[in-house]
């Protein structure tokens, strides 16, 4: 299957209008923080005629495939291997101070999702990675079996919201001691009998939110939403707009803290004229987040869970 057959990208036109005032001038970079396989850039290249784009990704698979896809733009698609909180440095090994268009796609992508050695999904037996970047870190398995149990516990609560995160690492961990976690399904039966009756009703599968919470620490993703947003606020121009594609609340969170702090008043309170320091340096361009339509999600199941927002840099930071 290549590239195009598989991937549909999320709130693909929504995104491109919300870019636009900032990239219809030549010369105008727009930087793809989560370039997956390549849909969004595709449009953001092909609807930007002037503009150019820089891919980042951590997944050696997806640079590949998506390479592939942005090949007929030539040199107006420069993609780089990287994780998008290293978006400044690479923003100055290229030589780019500043970007007019910033846009993040966040969480797993269409191919790791398709791809069941990755061990993403929980529909499917598959090998216990869930590393997005398979050269590098520890997998699924490793933390599962390594972690100590109230580590464990930790990461099922914060990053799963697992109300039953007690009782499941309590079977993972009388589970390991007899053999070790190898692969997704053991791990789905084992979350299936830990839950009580009344908890496997409601939330679609069991073992979703658990699976969230390990990919989560497998690949440090909230330590990297955390610095990639305002890193990405920073590198925009005067003019510039930056829009986020979150698929939990976890992440929507982040950026809308990100988000509403760049938009918001700083001085303090009594001041009869506001100083330049403390005025706005972004302008929301959402009112809270925007959801897909009910056409998108029935035409794109994996659309249904995501939160768009969006602001636009009005002003320098005065150091």
């Amino acid at each position: 299957m290549s590239s195009n057959d598989r991937h549909v990208p999320v709130m693909l036109q929504r995104c491109l209008d919300m870019l636009a005032p900032a990239l219809a001038e030549p010369g105008a970079v727009v930087v793809d923080c989560t370039l997956g396989l390549g849909g969004h850039s595709e449009a953001l290249l092909a609807t930007f005629p002037a503009a150019r784009l820089i891919g980042l990704d951590r997944d050696p698979a997806a640079l590949e495939l998506a390479g592939e896809r942005l090949a007929p733009y030539g040199d107006r698609a420069t993609l780089v291997h990287a994780v998008y909180d290293e978006l400044p440095q690479v923003l100055d090994r290229l030589g780019i101070p500043r970007v007019q268009g910033v846009l993040f796609d966040l969480g797993v992508s269409s191919m790791q999702l398709d791809e069941a050695d990755r061990g993403f999904a929980y529909a499917q037996d598959a090998p216990l990675d869930m590393r997005m970047d398979q050269t590098t870190g520890m997998s699924a398995a490793e933390v599962l079996n390594t972690y100590p149990p109230g580590e464990l516990v930790r990461i099922l609560r914060a990053y799963g919201e697992e109300k039953q995160a007690k009782r499941i690492v309590e079977a993972v961990v009388r589970e390991r001691a007899k053999e070790p976690f190898t692969h997704s399904a053991r791990l789905v039966e084992l979350i299936r009998d830990a839950l009580p009756q009344a908890a496997k009703r409601t939330g679609g599968n069991p073992a979703k939110r658990t699976f969230q919470a390990l990919r989560i620490e497998v690949n440090a993703e909230l330590a990297a939403v955390e610095n990639a947003v305002p890193a990405a606020v920073r590198a925009l121009a005067v003019g510039g707009r930056i829009a986020v594609l979150s698929y939990q609340s976890l992440e929507d969170r982040i950026v809308k803290q990100v988000l509403a702090a760049g938009a918001a008043n700083t001085a303090p309170p009594g001041l009869p004229v506001v100083p330049e320091q403390y005025q706005p340096r972004l302008k929301l361009l959402t009112r809270g987040a925007e959801l897909p339509t009910d056409q998108e999600i029935a035409e794109n199941r994996r659309a249904a869970p995501a939160r768009l927002r969006g602001a636009e840099r009005i002003r320098e930071d005065i150091a």
